[in-house]
């Protein structure tokens, strides 16, 4: 009975072509819609997820990752003293307007960090060292920003609000895809570039029972910030996060209670849930899951009707083959497996090409546009899984067909 199946299947080429890319665009349109979700949500947190910090410490006010309030650097000397504290670094982010040299504008996220620390490695460098971060005014760029920064090749130059920046390194699968363009930068550059030529000043006093502290800039004297060298983080300078690891067998809930104990207006956030927390703010605040769902969902419904429809006709054409079958006494569950068998073979022959093509596409958009599509093991797994459902699912209408068939048919004109 198997070679029944395959027989229709095959018997009309081009019908079968139709109903196989008919699959193809559903099973393309599922993987490639749930490939651009995972990739954008992994996105929002890849800097995050790679980092080595077993905490992160950050503003109570903190919404996400780039968006928190913050805090005093000499938080990061009272946090190496907390018993449990392995090691601590700060994180500083700083954003700025970048001008290329033909007078282009573009917005800039950047991320201040200690070059020699071990806790915010947390991209891929494809050019340059991490070392050259310490030249003064030097940045690292993501590849998929060349094109939004008019950058070609390391030793290129900008200028980030008045002060001029050389491109010393290239990152690569750092981007977030919601997010303007990331730079990464030493800590001191970055808290030049976000002052220009100003200087920090943290103010402090009792007031109600209550120790509040403020930042105070002044405009430095001099009229070129180009020629003024950046200065060392010091205990007075804003940061936005501390990152710690933990010492070995270290508990993280009973060590992230005592820094929010010893550090005041502080949270402490595990890595885990320091991205989570990112990645719910970005699915909440742009509905992307909502939106790619119901491409899904489309994609599943077109597939439905046009393999629902190709199967359909084909019982249709072979009526009186399943007459004949039906008069010589084959059982109905023999039937069904016939259509069941060649809606399966649909399944598989339009998910291979489909998975492949998604694949290659999701390699190309990575290369030439920094996007992922993010096809993992277990997604692949489960849009075979959904296209089976699909494909056989839409032979109950074929199956209703052949169960009132009527033998008599075979002997009518």
């Amino acid at each position: 009975m198997a070679s029944i199946a395959r027989k229709n299947l095959f018997e009309d080429i081009p019908r079968f072509l139709v109903a196989q890319a008919g699959i193809m665009f559903a099973v393309s349109l599922v993987t490639i819609q749930t490939g651009i979700l995972n990739g954008f949500t992994r996105s929002t947190g890849v800097l995050i997820d790679r980092s080595q910090a077993d905490i992160w410490v950050a503003s109570k006010d903190m919404v996400y990752l780039e968006l928190t309030l913050p805090m005093p650097a000499g938080n990061l000397n009272q946090a190496l003293k907390i018993p449990g504290v392995a090691r601590a670094e700060p994180l500083l982010l700083g954003g700025g307007i970048w001008r290329n040299p033909e007078g282009k504008l573009s917005t800039t996220r950047i991320f201040g960090f200690d070059p020699t620390g071990q806790l915010f490695n947390a991209f891929e460098v494809t050019e340059g060292s991490l070392n050259a971060l310490k030249q003064p005014y030097s940045i690292m760029v993501d590849r998929a920003n060349l094109k939004n920064l008019n950058i070609d090749k390391v030793g290129d130059t900008a200028t980030i609000g008045a002060l001029s920046v050389q491109v010393v390194g290239m990152t690569q699968g750092s981007q977030s895809i919601a997010s303007g363009n990331f730079l990464f930068a030493s800590i001191e550059n970055t808290k030049a570039y976000a002052t220009g030529n100003r200087t920090a000043n943290l103010n402090c006093r009792t007031e109600a029972d209550q120790f509040l502290c403020t930042n105070v800039y002044e405009q430095s004297p001099e009229s070129n910030p180009a020629t003024i060298a950046p200065t060392p983080l010091t205990a007075t300078d804003p940061i936005s996060y501390i990152l710690v690891r933990a010492k070995p067998g270290q508990d993280l809930e009973a060590l992230k209670r005592q820094l929010e104990a010893s550090l005041p207006d502080t949270r402490a956030y595990t890595r885990a849930e320091m991205a989570q927390i990112t990645r719910s703010y970005w699915l909440r605040r742009t509905g992307v899951g909502f939106i790619l769902g119901l491409g899904a969902t489309v994609g599943f419904i077109v597939g439905v009707v046009i393999v629902g429809q190709i199967l359909y006709s084909s019982v249709s054409d072979h009526l009186k083959e399943f007459a004949t079958l039906k008069a010589m006494g084959v059982s109905d569950r023999v039937l069904y497996s016939i259509i069941i068998e060649q809606s399966l073979w649909m399944a598989v022959l339009g998910y291979l090409p489909s998975m492949a093509v998604c694949l290659g596409l999701g390699a190309w958009t990575f290369a030439t546009q920094g996007v992922t599509i993010l096809v993992t093991p277990l997604m692949a797994t489960g849009v075979l899984g959904i296209t089976v459902f699909m494909c056989v699912g839409s032979a109950v209408f074929a199956i209703q067909k052949v169960t009132h068939v009527d033998p008599a048919v075979v002997f009518k004109s």
